[in-house]
């Protein structure tokens, strides 16, 4: 099934750009108006977050998202096949050389990111680092063991090592010992299970459980911390903007980088929300 899955997703990635938004085009017809996919959820989500836009606006919204959902779900695939050079004409990244100014002197970045705009093409990032840099990104293992034996081959395509977020701290603490440089990559927005639910942050009109594990691992190794702002130019073109958070993360009282990330991405949002996943009940554990 692996193999057979693969030679699928690797023959879809050759078909060229042009024909692929055609083909996203009649997708997106059959996800939104025929399959329905997640409708009540997304139109939950935008509602709730967004309660000075009106029916006519959230549906607006709503109908760009799954659009630029099946584009992004397409371009994912691209992955397989995709040149480098390609990549780095399509996925632009801004502010670069700051970035590496740090790491040439000899400290570790910690990148925070969220589900917005091609996430996935955001792996390309080890191409625009310093040779001796280690990149790597957290991952979220997917249950089925194919698909995220796949995805984790896609995604290390350009350079970047995959890391599974349980074992993210022993991964970091190999580096920092064997006194590695590192640039590492985590989609923070995610929601922690009830049970593990600790620290709350209002984002989008909701009060929200939030992850603090990107903020203990960046201030516990002395990393350097910024966020990726990212803009879609066009179809299959992104231009991402790496921005220091602050002179020093050290130095913040406990949680404050995390809520100043997620001021960053909701600001983000709010300026082009149709290309912020929609589809995840991610305000499930809201403490309203």
């Amino acid at each position: 099934m692996y193999h057979l899955l693969l030679f699928f997703i690797r023959v879809l990635s050759y078909i060229p750009f042009s024909i692929l938004y055609i083909l996203s085009d009649f997708l997106f017809f059959l996800v939104y108006y025929i399959f329905r996919y997640r409708r009540r959820i997304v139109r939950k989500n935008l509602t709730e977050s967004f309660t000075d836009k009106n029916h006519k606006e959230i549906i607006i919204i709503e109908k760009r998202f799954y659009h630029f959902f099946v584009d992004m779900m397409l371009e994912s695939i691209k992955l397989a096949s995709m040149s480098k050079d390609e990549m780095k004409r399509r996925m632009v990244f801004k502010n670069s050389d700051e970035v590496n100014a740090v790491l040439r002197d000899g400290k570790s970045i910690g990148l925070y990111l969220g589900h917005y705009a091609n996430w996935e093409w955001c792996s390309s990032i080890p191409l625009h680092l310093e040779d001796d840099v280690i990149g790597a990104q957290i991952y979220h293992k997917l249950k089925n063991e194919n698909m995220d034996r796949i995805m984790l081959r896609i995604r290390e395509r350009m350079g970047a090592h995959c890391v599974d977020m349980r074992k993210t701290a022993r991964y970091v603490t190999e580096l920092i010992t064997e006194h590695k440089n590192c640039f590492i990559g985590f989609i923070a927005d995610q929601s922690p299970r009830w049970k593990d639910s600790r620290h709350f942050i209002p984002f989008l009109n909701h009060n929200v459980p939030v992850l603090t594990g990107t903020e203990k691992i960046i201030k516990h190794y002395g990393f350097e911390a910024f966020f990726l702002k990212v803009r879609r130019l066009k179809r299959g073109y992104y231009e991402a903007e790496f921005i220091r958070m602050h002179d020093n993360p050290q130095s913040l009282p406990d949680f404050e980088l995390t809520s100043i990330y997620f001021d960053m991405l909701e600001q983000m949002i709010k300026e082009n929300p149709e290309f912020y996943l929609w589809t995840h009940n991610r305000f499930k554990y809201a403490k309203e």
